[in-house]
């Protein structure tokens, strides 16, 4: 087998000739940025408003389950949470609710949250993190519900996740707290069995009848659940009651999606990402935001925004190697693929049942080559026109952009994009890699 090595690369990319002489605008974009103040004050309140000592008595065991996103103020909402129960006399632990992540080990989902900073030091409680499961029974499609051992063996579960569109279907309830009590405390075991029935049923009826029958067990005490604005910051948070869950969790995420940020323009030649990770999404980049699913007999691929070739230059440190969703870029660099965790990516795209996004695309050995090969690969651009191109930080943090000059005009037609650094070329640092962002 032949290498592709350094010097054949070089020899490729100089031979197409394609000028990376780009001038790129940094754009800033007008989002919602309402958020929310003195959070631990707020969840107190209304952890107070529920009147649990009806249901609960002093010395009772709550689980506090956490998801594994990158959720804003994570820490400070978890121990604001834990704070809250034991004021109430309650003993409450953490576990971790993240399916798959972590490489599916109980010390690997540990290490997530502690990349948080919810350490078993800083929040004053134990960390129960275990891959063993406990089945509670099954829905009407004879689908086994199975649940974290330790949250079923304690006396009630405390819910703590982000209320936000799916990368991956389309409904009125997507990823909060229903699906944190399906695929999250399902852990390995369930995660692999809903997504089996997936296939089948399709994500909103499985996680759905799955949510509802851990519901039906009475162990639920409330959920947390919390909606960010454009920026990521906390804009609100909710705490409900078991009972209120279903039906408020459809409010919130329609307000989340209203505030979710978007990319300022639908046709693009080559979208740059600067990083990709499990913490900004779950396929690494966000499928919605890159118009990309690619999970094929579950989801239909979105129509916008349309995007020609998508470059991936880095791995965020917090995914620990997981690039579960690399397949959905068109071209990745060395740095990528040698920070991969091949045994973690594998096993969160196998069991998701979308072993596509695990595919590595064509590798450079750096971002200005892997970008030049991308430019060649968008077809003919009309001689009067200039490629369309957009750079951006990963799909969560899109307040600022940069875009080719090809865009110019409709900027300045648009009152919610604002220039706030004139163009110049793209920049690289001594080894080909793009300057920081």
């Amino acid at each position: 087998m032949k290498i592709w090595d350094k010097k054949s690369e070089m020899g490729f990319v100089r031979m197409i000739g394609v000028s990376q002489k780009v001038g790129m605008i940094r754009v800033s974009q007008e989002l919602d940025s309402s958020h929310l103040e003195g959070i631990p004050g707020e969840i107190t309140r209304q952890v107070n408003s529920l009147g649990l000592n009806s249901k609960t008595k002093p010395g009772d065991t709550v689980a506090v389950a956490c998801s594994s996103r990158g959720i804003s103020n994570y820490s400070t909402l978890v121990g604001a949470t834990i704070r809250s129960l034991q004021d109430l006399g309650l003993k409450p632990f953490i576990i971790p609710a993240m399916g798959t992540h972590g490489a599916a080990t109980a010390e690997g989902q540990k290490r997530v949250l502690e990349g948080y900073g919810i350490s078993e030091q800083e929040m004053g409680v134990p960390i129960r993190s275990s891959l063993e499961v406990q089945e509670i029974g099954e829905t009407a499609d004879d689908i086994r519900v199975i649940i974290d051992k330790h949250a079923f063996e304690a006396n009630h579960i405390v819910l703590i996740n982000r209320i936000k569109w799916h990368s991956d279907f389309e409904y009125e309830i997507e990823s909060g707290l229903m699906k944190l009590m399906a695929i999250g405390l399902g852990k390995l075991k369930g995660a692999n069995t809903y997504h089996q029935a997936m296939f089948r049923y399709g994500y909103p009826r499985v996680i759905l009848d799955v949510a509802r029958h851990v519901l039906g067990t009475g162990r639920i005490l409330f959920g947390v659940g919390v909606v960010e604005n454009g920026y990521g910051q906390t804009a609100e948070i909710s705490v409900l009651r078991p009972e209120a869950i279903e039906e408020r969790e459809k409010e919130l995420q329609k307000k989340a999606k209203r505030m979710q940020a978007r990319l300022p323009f639908e046709d693009i030649d080559v979208l740059i990402i600067d990083e990709i990770g499990k913490d900004i999404a779950g396929p690494g980049m966000d499928a919605k935001v890159v118009g990309r699913i690619y999970i094929p007999f579950l989801s239909k691929e979105p129509e916008s925004p349309r995007i020609k070739r998508i470059v991936a230059c880095a791995l965020t440190d917090r995914t620990a190697g997981n690039a579960s969703g690399v397949g959905m870029a068109d071209y990745v660099t060395r740095r990528l693929v040698d920070k991969m965790d091949m045994e973690t990516s594998y096993i969160n795209a196998i069991t998701g049942l979308n072993p596509e996004r695990a595919r590595i695309p064509p590798i450079f050995e750096n971002d200005r080559n892997a970008i030049a090969v991308a430019l060649a690969t968008v077809g003919t651009i009309p001689r009067e026109g200039a490629p369309r191109v957009m750079r951006i930080k990963n799909t969560r943090d899109l307040g600022e952009v940069e875009v080719s000059e090809a865009y110019r005009e409709e900027i300045e037609k648009r009152d919610d994009l604002k220039i706030v650094r004139e163009a110049r070329p793209m920049g690289f640092d001594k080894n080909g890699n793009l300057e920081p962002f």
